[in-house]
């Protein structure tokens, strides 16, 4: 049968053309993620290499630090930008800054000196209840704002405008921030999920607000960008609903390290945006990007994280691994793949994993032996795996497996 016949898909049903979708992804794994009070700054040469890797995965863009943050960061940005421009990278550059010269001043000399265009991505809080807390008035905070563009314009730099919070801020006050910016020469927008409270439904709300009150009146080429984090565990979820609201770029971290709880996961935002048929990029080396990012950050991987994590692929369970051994012997790696997976494994450098426990079935146990090299028709062998699994709590280990199975009592030699 044809693939197409197999799987009825209900989300393509009324479904946005996410093959003809135009969206870029921003990796904010180097600012953002790096402000984890978990996160381990990793070395230079580990982030040389994630930038490398980004550009391999498609990703058109990276935040590559806070230089208003010390002379350290200023040493990476520099750093960054040079392999950028010395290895003719395809892909852009951002710093953010708050909204105050000093900020933005370093990223103009790193930009002049290197030779390369760093996008400015400038930002203020514009939720109430931060404006209540630092006690801002808006004239103020378009003051503050409105200097800290111009001078980034004036020093040629690209400007991003972010307001903080936006999922939370005053119609009024977004408004007037985003229009202010516009005048002032910035050409890309970004709204922000600052701390993770917007639904789907919420994203789209703002995204149709801002694009018909701010950038279509403004008559400019004026990009839209989605920044969102995970607190309520929505952060690839929004992305996508911002995609198909109409954004321009999403921003998302390595397994969605950052601030509090982290960012949207750019791993597994490319991994759905690539099974929609949006990103027509090669994803192979997804699983370096996210090794690469749990070892050098000291982000643990947990087992479950889907696709990447150690049981994503994995199962001891009688059923499920039935269907698997029944879609082997059909001769189809795409059914093995799929029947008990909505992600194909070996797309990811994957592949589907039998193992025997509590709840397996005969059919566990004489697929481990065959790929073992045993004798699957064994029934004595089979027999003794199958009854030592029902005693245990867990799903047996290797070693304990090959025990049981060569008549030895595991542990021994």
């Amino acid at each position: 049968m044809k693939e197409t016949e197999l799987i009825y898909d209900w989300n393509s049903i009324e479904s946005f053309d996410w093959a003809n979708a135009s969206v870029e992804l921003n990796d904010e794994t180097l600012r953002d993620g790096l402000q984890s009070p978990s996160a381990i700054d990793p070395d230079m040469d580990d982030k040389v290499r994630l930038l490398h890797l980004l550009v391999e995965l498609g990703v058109a863009a990276a935040d590559i630090g806070l230089p208003g943050a010390g002379p350290q960061v200023v040493e990476t940005v520099r750093r960054l930008a040079h392999e950028i421009a010395d290895q003719s990278l395809p892909i852009s550059a951002n710093c953010a800054a708050r909204t105050v010269i000093q900020d933005v001043e370093p990223i103009a000399r790193i930009s002049q000196e290197v030779g390369i265009a760093i996008e400015a991505a400038t930002f203020i809080g514009s939720s109430p209840i931060r404006q209540y807390t630092e006690d801002w008035t808006l004239d103020k905070m378009l003051r503050v704002s409105e200097e800290a563009v111009k001078f980034a314009v004036s020093e040629g730099l690209p400007v991003m405008f972010v307001t903080e919070d936006t999922t939370r801020a005053l119609p009024k006050t977004i408004t007037a921030l985003y229009r202010m910016a516009i005048e002032c020469g910035a050409r890309r927008i970004c709204l922000s999920d600052t701390v993770g409270h917007a639904t789907p439904p919420g994203v789209r709300n703002l995204v149709k607000f801002i694009r018909a009150e701010v950038i279509e009146p403004s008559g400019e080429d004026v990009k839209l960008d989605w920044h969102g984090h995970r607190d309520r565990g929505m952060g690839v979820v929004n992305c996508l609903a911002a995609v198909e609201a109409g954004v321009d770029r999403v921003h998302a971290t390595a397994l969605g390290v950052g601030e509090r709880v982290g960012n949207a996961e750019m791993d597994l935002l490319i991994v759905n945006l690539h099974l929609l048929g949006a990103h027509k990029h090669d994803v192979s080396k997804l699983r370096e990007y996210c090794d690469l990012a749990a070892r050098t950050i000291g982000v643990p991987l947990p087992d479950n994280y889907p696709v990447f994590g150690k049981d994503a692929f994995r199962t001891g369970t009688g059923v499920h691994a039935a269907a698997i051994i029944k879609a082997r012997k059909k001769g189809d790696d795409w059914l093995a793949d799929m029947v008990y997976s909505s992600v194909p494994a070996t797309r990811f450098g994957a592949k589907q994993i039998i193992e025997i426990s509590p709840v397996s079935g005969l059919s566990n146990v004489k697929c481990w032996l065959e790929e073992n090299g045993y004798d699957s028709g064994d029934e004595v062998v089979c027999a003794r795996l199958f009854e030592y699994a029902k005693t245990k709590d867990r799903t047996l280990m290797q070693e304990e497996c090959h025990a049981v199975a060569a008549g030895r009592r595991p542990g021994t030699k």
